[in-house]
């Protein structure tokens, strides 16, 4: 375990001089999440919610503990060939973190440090327990004693052995604490540079929200998400913190007349427009929490691919898919026409009224109205590149989800929870729908499988954010399930046939069970 700990003190060191994401827990952790399955990533988000990181984190440090105490178990008998067995699992760290998108040979560093330093001071623990020589018969004592007579016995070198490992813990601590404020040094520039990052005035504002977007019934969602409540799905184990002055966009490939490379200040001097939209992610489960409306701030994204010469399919352009690249090695793949259709789709750098957050992709994300966040929300973007749908599959396409993904028509009841106890009588049933880019034009509630009736519907943003809902239930004491359903701008009325997340979002209505006493 001491030995454990100083490996991975150590890798915290290198990883502040490489990059924090090279550290050997968040590189097995990447790969993890890379080759896990789609059925099993979906177990953790529906369990762990937006805690999945933190859950795989403590998961492969409890394993490391697991496996150090086996290593050290095996080191006590065969002294080489446990700190060899260090070596082995360091192999591992190195693999995995060469190996993630984003990787390259220097992100190895950390895993081989720590294993080295984990495998010594291994060597030297174990080197404290030695075998003596066979104990002389003890005086006077019958052939049948069997107390350890001439067999040889393990003398345990406690002095050497609390030197040794306090010595070794002591360094390795600072090592830790050294390598977390080298990280948090490198991270305090990032950091500075949002704070000093003044938004604009947007020259295309949003449109003043309606009085009546918002019923303020209890238990209801906002109309916007605080950006601290605002939900987060991705891959990232470590948030990248990037400086804004180093941000750097280029847009290239298939259709590209004129290649792009833009800063964050060449956007700033660009067009800004302000936009209401509610972004879903499609992990979200029927009446799911993964889904929130801001109010973002950014630069057209077609204006951009204009003037690098990009034409939509519908134009006669050869590329129908736009390949979004993180920094974290992500990679998000947009129909080209969606983008260039007309809709609010942007680079946006502002989430209501402040700074991206970097959680939420600072200093620039995507927004694409209408579709699932996997194939449109790239956070932390550096790369576009114009590609076909035939020619390259993106990273959630490679795992089971389908290329093409536009948001479901779908509804929540937030109020009355599940199991809650209302009075009898006048009961607010509320909640909200959405069906981005389509808008929702009705919503009705039914309980116990009987009749429809009609919500009342709170006044409408836009097309691209969800809307308020409440029909007041006349309820009557017993258990009662309570279920609701929307219909979009197209007259089309959300699907009750029940399906899972993959491969483009689940399906259903949502139902509470109350209990009226």
């Amino acid at each position: 375990m001491i030995a454990g700990f100083c490996s991975l003190a150590a890798a915290e060191l290198v990883s502040a001089l490489v990059r924090p994401e090279a550290g050997p827990v968040t590189a097995v952790g990447g790969a993890v999440i890379d080759r896990s399955p789609a059925a099993l990533k979906e177990f953790a988000v529906r369990h762990f919610g937006t805690s999945d990181k933190l859950a795989l984190e403590l998961g492969i440090v409890v394993l490391l503990a697991v496996f150090a105490m086996a290593v050290g178990v095996l080191a006590l008998h065969h002294r080489r060939t446990g700190s060899a067995a260090v070596l082995l699992f360091g192999a591992v760290g190195a693999v995995a973190a060469v190996g993630r998108p984003e990787g390259s040979a220097p992100d190895a560093l950390p895993s081989v440090v720590g294993a080295a330093v984990g495998a010594g001071v291994l060597f030297a623990l174990t080197g404290r327990l030695t075998t003596a020589p066979p104990r002389p018969p003890a005086s006077g004592s019958g052939s049948g004693s069997g107390s350890g007579s001439g067999e040889a016995y393990r003398a345990f070198d406690r002095r050497g052995f609390v030197i040794t490992a306090a010595v070794a813990t002591a360094v390795s601590a600072g090592a830790g604490l050294l390598g977390r404020r080298l990280t948090s040094s490198v991270q305090a520039g990032a950091t500075a540079s949002r704070h000093d990052l003044v938004l604009p005035v947007p020259d295309s504002p949003a449109p003043a929200v309606p009085a009546g977007t918002g019923l303020n019934i209890r238990g209801l969602s906002p109309f916007f998400t605080p950006n601290k409540d605002f939900y987060r799905v991705d891959t990232a184990l470590v948030v990248p913190r990037l400086d804004a002055a180093g941000w750097r966009l280029r847009i290239h490939g298939e259709g590209v007349a004129r290649p792009l490379t833009v800063g964050l200040h060449d956007l700033l001097r660009r067009e800004i427009i302000e936009r209401d939209i509610t972004l879903a992610c499609v992990s979200n489960e029927v009446g799911g929490p993964y889904i929130g409306n801001a109010r973002w701030l950014g630069v057209r994204l077609a204006d951009l691919l204009r003037e690098a010469g990009v034409r939509p399919p519908s134009a006669g352009g050869p590329a129908d898919q736009l390949v979004a690249r993180s920094v974290d090695g992500m990679t998000v793949g947009t129909p080209v026409e969606a983008v260039m259709d007309g809709r609010d789709a942007m680079l946006a750098l502002g989430m209501n009224g402040e700074p991206l957050p970097f959680a939420h992709g600072f200093p620039v994300r995507m927004v694409v109205p209408g579709l699932y966040g996997y194939v449109s929300a790239c956070k932390w973007i550096e790369d576009i590149e114009l590609t076909t749908f035939d020619a390259y599959d993106a990273y959630w396409v490679r795992r089971s989800w389908a290329q093409q993904a536009p948001v479901k028509t779908e509804s929540r009841i937030g109020t009355p929870r599940s199991l809650a106890s209302p009075k009898p009588g006048a009961v607010p049933v509320a909640g909200v729908a959405w069906a981005q880019h389509r808008g929702i034009s009705r919503v009705e509630v039914r309980v116990d499988g009987g009749e429809w009736h009609t919500a009342r519907l709170a006044a409408a943003d836009n097309r691209d954010t969800w809307r308020q809902w409440v029909w007041e239930w006349p309820a009557t004491s017993g258990r009662h399930t309570l279920e609701v359903r929307a219909t979009d701008g197209t007259g089309a009325t959300q699907t009750g046939r029940r399906a899972g997340t993959v491969p483009d979002g689940a399906t259903g209505l949502h139902s509470v069970v109350v209990d009226v006493s």
